[in-house]
């Protein structure tokens, strides 16, 4: 059948999502060829490690951004599922921490929050997060509706609906063993939150410690398969959980790799705590890809169209199915 049109709503959310990319994009542009903005210390952005790190998240935006213009249109359904998933799970396990704790912090301690005494002005702190929190919220809200329109049955099947998996025994091996690892990483998470003084990286942890044990928990509900439930729920919860554990900490281990002007090196339990969550995340992760693409009428990720149709027709399709009577 031909792509579904998007909606006004995933229009709307995507356009938000890309004008919020923007005083981002700037920055990290001017930052890029040499125009220190709101950097009091111009040597502190030609550091090897700030140009490299530049450089990435320059390039993460932009693939986000893309991807927010992909959700407008027609093509947008056609492209590879992995090409929408993988940047996405981790787009949002990044962005849903700064959704959730940053406006809170602001609540608690006001816009002190922004204000550090390195050599970046509190501003540029402001702009930067604002976006990443209007960003943040248009991309997820323009790919539920993407993937409603483009996967349905996620949202209308149950957890006993699907069929027998072929890989079933080794998935439930799997979720079992990081339920356990992923309640250790988020008890201890949710025990440093309990202890720090500092409001912001109290919630950050806190956070991170409920979706660790989340995830671990949805993704056993998803491997079990059985009951009356709805599908989805546990089916995001382990989403976001998993790419939370991976994307910070995978940012975690490159900049303690690279080291350089930001100092954030993770050493002794902070070190192990993000390892084991980068490698439990992308376990996880896995295993939930084997259950999507096994489960029958769930795991259906091809593109929309079918192969047999034109771009904009349906006539053609009575050729080729008239070739094959």
């Amino acid at each position: 059948m031909t792509p579904q049109q998007a909606g006004i709503g995933r229009i709307t959310a995507a356009i938000v999502a890309m004008a919020a990319m923007l005083p981002y994009l700037t920055l990290k542009i001017f930052w890029l060829t040499g125009h220190p903005v709101g950097v009091s210390d111009p040597a502190f952005m030609n550091d090897p490690t700030m140009v490299g790190l530049n450089a990435m998240t320059f390039g993460m935006d932009a693939v986000a951004l893309l991807l927010a213009l992909a959700f407008t249109t027609r093509q947008g359904m056609r492209l590879p599922a992995w090409l929408v998933l993988l940047p996405l799970w981790l787009g949002t396990g990044l962005l849903s921490v700064v959704v959730v704790t940053v406006p809170a912090g602001v609540l608690l301690t006001g816009v002190s929050v922004f204000s550090t005494d390195g050599p970046i002005a509190p501003w540029v702190y402001m702009t930067v997060y604002g976006g990443f929190i209007g960003q943040g919220v248009g991309l997820m809200v323009a790919f539920v509706l993407y993937a409603r329109d483009r996967w349905p049955a996620v949202f209308s099947t149950t957890l006993g609906s699907g069929q027998a998996s072929p890989t079933g025994p080794f998935q439930t091996v799997v979720a079992r063993g990081a339920l356990l690892v992923s309640a250790v990483l988020g008890g201890t998470r949710l025990y440093w939150a309990a202890g720090n003084p500092v409001p912001v990286q109290a919630l950050q942890d806190g956070f991170k410690g409920l979706l660790a044990l989340g995830a671990g928990i949805a993704l056993v509900l998803l491997v079990r398969g059985r009951g009356a439930g709805p599908f989805w729920p546990p089916l995001v919860v382990g989403w976001l959980g998993t790419g939370v554990m991976f994307g910070w900490g995978l940012y975690a281990m490159i900049l303690t790799v690279t080291g350089g002007p930001l100092g954030a090196r993770m050493t002794g339990v902070v070190g192990l705590v993000e390892l084991f969550g980068t490698l439990t995340g992308l376990v996880m992760a896995m295993c939930g890809t084997f259950l999507l693409t096994e489960r029958s009428g769930v795991g259906h990720l091809q593109p929309a169209q079918d192969p047999l149709e034109g771009e904009d027709r349906e006539d053609d399709r009575e050729t080729a199915d008239h070739g094959h009577r």
